[in-house]
């Protein structure tokens, strides 16, 4: 493995490790959306020159769409906590493109993928707090969360304001817990409920509401 006072594109993939990975397709234009992907096969070259990995949105690849001023908003924290672990991991530091593909690896791009999900559709001024629960969570946590969610709405726009992508934004974005401990953070999600119940208009919508297909 390349030590950490190098940088590379990327950040963790190791085809030899693992051919399961993610990749971010980032347009030159500011206009366009970003889009993130996830994948089960590699081979040379075969992204070389190539500015998106999906060309559908209803490709089944596709895990989110995330629109400009969004993506901006949280890749400073992504690449300090993804950067943080792999120079603990003596793995070289990883950097974006600014135009074109950048891979991940599987573990880190889940946790992309959630963050993602949680405020692709919420309030602007609601991310910073989505961005400081996602750190708090552990990487498992977040790597389980993403399987909960991706099992049952996990294609970028079949599953959006569906389920558990819904949850996902309500524990991520509407809970002001800055988590430091393990009951903390299973209170994100335990918590819907009761605030669900009190909602303004009255209806009783219970956690088991949120997360049905």
């Amino acid at each position: 493995m390349s030590r950490n006072g190098s940088k590379g594109v990327g950040f963790g993939f190791n085809p030899e490790e693992s051919q399961h990975y993610f990749l971010v397709s980032i347009s030159t234009s500011s206009a366009v959306d970003i889009w993130i992907s996830e994948h089960m096969s590699w081979s040379p070259g075969m992204w070389d020159r190539k500015i998106r990995a999906t060309t559908k949105e209803t490709d089944e690849r596709l895990r989110v769409i995330l629109s400009r001023d969004r993506w901006e908003r949280i890749i400073p924290a992504v690449t300090s906590e993804f950067n943080t672990r792999l120079k603990e991991q003596e793995v070289r530091r990883g950097r974006w493109r600014e135009r074109g593909i950048t891979p991940l690896s599987r573990t880190f791009g889940k946790e992309l993928v959630l963050l993602a999900w949680a405020i692709e559709d919420a309030d602007p001024g609601r991310v910073q707090m989505a961005i400081a629960n996602w750190l708090g969570l552990k990487p498992e946590e977040r790597w389980w969360l993403y399987t909960m969610t991706n099992a049952a709405t996990g294609q970028a726009l079949a599953g959006r304001n569906r389920g558990w992508r819904v949850a996902v934004r309500y524990a991520l974005c509407e809970n002001p817990v800055y988590v430091t401990n393990a009951e903390a953070r299973v209170g994100l999600f335990a918590g819907l409920d009761e605030e669900e119940r009190t909602a303004g208009d009255n209806k009783q919508v219970t956690f088991a509401d949120l997360v049905k297909e």
